[in-house]
């Protein structure tokens, strides 16, 4: 018992023993010793040991006082007999079962513990995975965060400096959630990251990446990925979207917003893909977005999601911001509109922002 009632279970079984002993003096026809049974039953499960038996002697004593007279001496002590036996047997019985319910609700709780710790030590190894650095690339403002659902997810994100002037930045999401995402996910950022170290053409990462997660997988899995050189000496990027949310490019000039659509499936479906790098020019005060379904798939209490032309219309409108204050913002703005339901998805956002007058 908790909330400071330890006597509700005692001022039940008496009360409940009480009751009993009235209704089995005013019944004199038939004998009423059977319903002590429900009070022994509330005392073997509550209270200890040693009072639960010394109840029984008095469920016996008040049975033997308060019942109906007995026709012989003989029929009294079997009749007390039997209810002195019975009654210890149900007590018994009773008391069995409640101490395993304790031992199996430890054991549960222990492994609840062990599971948690055991979730909490996988999140910080994923963690290590996520970049911690700031951007060493001049002219480029870079801000990323994930939250997963379940302490640990299937999103990756990532930006890594390939030579002085140039930065690759990537974003995943593994299909699914919890611990066998994270599991891939974590494959998945090891091969990008040794991948880049490479310093391999783009197209040959992601089939290379492709090959690596399908062999593991067998096409049950995928991972959609998003992968980016950005250039801030030629102020181009080439991209290639393997059936990721379409980044967002915005252009500070004209304040258009242009989506970086996908070009191939997803890694891992098929033994190939076939993909095609894109480019786009940049200019100094456009931004990059790119998120995973977690944001713009986030619903309200009415089921509608925040979807791609809100988080647009929060880029346009923040777009002065820094990389930083602008990932905060499409964050709060996500949790706003799901208006206290919160993520139902592992959520990432990556901002890149042209910063290239100050270079």
């Amino acid at each position: 018992m908790v909330g400071g009632r330890q006597w509700l279970p005692m001022v039940l079984v008496f009360g409940s023993i009480g009751a009993v002993a009235y209704a089995d003096f005013i019944v004199t026809s038939i004998s009423l010793g059977y319903l002590y049974i429900l009070p022994l039953g509330i005392s073997a499960m509550f209270l200890r040991s040693q009072i639960s038996y010394g109840l029984i002697g008095a469920c016996v004593f008040l049975h033997d006082f308060f019942g109906p007279p007995y026709p012989s001496l003989e029929a009294r002590i079997t009749h007390n007999l039997t209810a002195l036996i019975g009654f210890t047997f149900v007590v018994y019985v009773i008391q069995r079962y409640a101490k395993q319910r304790e031992l199996l609700d430890q054991a549960v709780r222990k492994q609840r513990d062990q599971l948690l710790q055991d979730v909490e030590l996988a999140a910080q190894v994923q963690g290590l995975f996520l970049p911690i650095r700031r951007s060493s690339i001049a002219g480029l403002e870079i801000a990323g965060t994930m939250q997963p659902v379940r302490g640990v997810g299937g999103d990756y994100y990532d930006y890594i400096p390939t030579d002085d002037h140039t930065m690759q930045v990537v974003i995943a999401d593994v299909a699914g959630k919890g611990v066998a995402a994270a599991l891939l996910m974590s494959a998945t950022a090891a091969a990008v990251q040794l991948e880049v170290s490479e310093k391999r053409d783009m197209l040959e990462v992601v089939n290379r990446l492709n090959n690596g997660i399908h062999s593991v997988s067998d096409g049950d899995r995928y991972v959609t990925l998003l992968l980016a050189d950005i250039d801030t000496l030629g102020r181009c990027l080439q991209y290639v979207n393997c059936g990721h949310n379409p980044a967002l490019l915005f252009r500070a000039k004209t304040r258009d917003i242009v989506p970086m659509n996908s070009s191939c499936f997803p890694l891992g479906m098929f033994d190939n893909v076939r993909c095609e790098i894109d480019r786009a020019d940049l200019a100094a005060g456009d931004l990059l977005v790119l998120y995973t379904d977690g944001i713009t798939e986030a619903e309200n209490s009415q089921g509608e999601e925040f979807g791609t032309e809100r988080l647009s219309a929060v880029i346009r409108r923040d777009s002065s911001l820094s990389a930083r204050a602008l990932m905060d913002n499409i964050f709060q703005s996500a949790e706003d509109f799901c208006q206290g339901v919160g993520f139902n998805d592992d959520a990432t956002v990556l901002i890149v922002k042209c910063v290239f007058d100050g270079m």
